[in-house]
């Protein structure tokens, strides 16, 4: 299926390891034009170097932490600079630190709003101006599980991306109209350094072995097992294209059928 990205510049965040470089590894693959950014460089450039030889694609790699509003705007700028236009946006970050209520400071929640809000908000206002004068956008927000079903422990991730979700949701109906659409993709229990992350957090709380933590995820999942980023980017890569361009405002999990609710 050709997915009609080829010509298309592709912005994808926190694009160093994990799902955001196999979302921008498998929009390369179609033909696009990418922009990557971490917060370390010498990883986002060896994803770079990764994506080029494997792909054949146009990478520029930035260093760029999307918490500041600063590298954002440095960001989008170069992007354009060297390709002209950002047709897609893929927004992604890191997860805020796992925790119950009573064990997140003030400081804890300014931190993740500029993180998993904030920069989706930003990043946005950036780059939607030009996909409207062009007629044709993609945005697209790697968001989570837990916005729609919450996830025991992470109250600053249960709460900030359900928020991107409502932003989403209205966005999309605004610039339905001039060719833009604004979707939300949600990744399960998928095998990422962010799931070691936390494996590690559980079996340090509960006295477990990160088997152990593991092993409880994967029954809870109907496919008994965790996804790979592979599976994720797929999906990824076909609604930034121009063959979804009648899905907006929807919000499509990736997670083995892991969300028990009906919508």
């Amino acid at each position: 299926m050709d997915l009609g990205l080829k010509g298309k510049t592709a912005l994808v965040c926190a694009a160093s390891q994990g799902l955001g470089l196999a979302v921008a590894r498998e929009i390369a693959n179609e033909g696009a034009s990418i922009v990557i950014c971490s917060r370390r460089s010498d990883a986002i450039n060896a994803a770079a170097e990764s994506i080029r030889s494997e792909t054949g694609a146009d990478v520029l790699s930035l260093a760029v932490d999307v918490s500041g509003v600063a590298d954002i705007e440095r960001l989008v700028a170069a992007g354009t600079e060297r390709f002209g236009k950002i047709d897609i946006l893929v927004t992604n970050s890191g997860g805020p630190p796992a925790g119950p209520f009573d064990s997140l400071t003030r400081e804890s929640w300014d931190d993740a709003t500029r993180i998993l809000l904030t920069s989706v908000i930003e990043l946005t206002k950036l780059v939607l101006p030009g996909m409207r004068e062009r007629r044709w956008g993609r945005i697209l927000h790697v968001t989570s599980i837990a916005s729609k079903q919450p996830v025991d422990n992470l109250m600053l991730s249960n709460s900030l991306r359900a928020a991107v979700t409502g932003f989403a949701k209205t966005l999309a109906n605004e610039v339905a109209s001039d060719g833009v659409t604004v979707n939300n993709i949600l990744p399960g229990y998928t095998l990422t350094e962010r799931l070691d992350e936390l494996i590690e957090f559980l079996a340090e709380k509960e006295g477990l072995s990160a088997d152990e933590i593991r092993g409880r995820w994967e029954s809870e999942i109907p496919m008994r097992r965790l996804g790979d980023p592979k599976e994720f980017a797929a999906l990824a890569a076909f609604l930034v294209s121009e063959r979804a361009s009648y899905i907006t405002g929807s919000s499509i999990a990736v997670d083995g059928g892991w969300i028990k609710s009906l919508f």
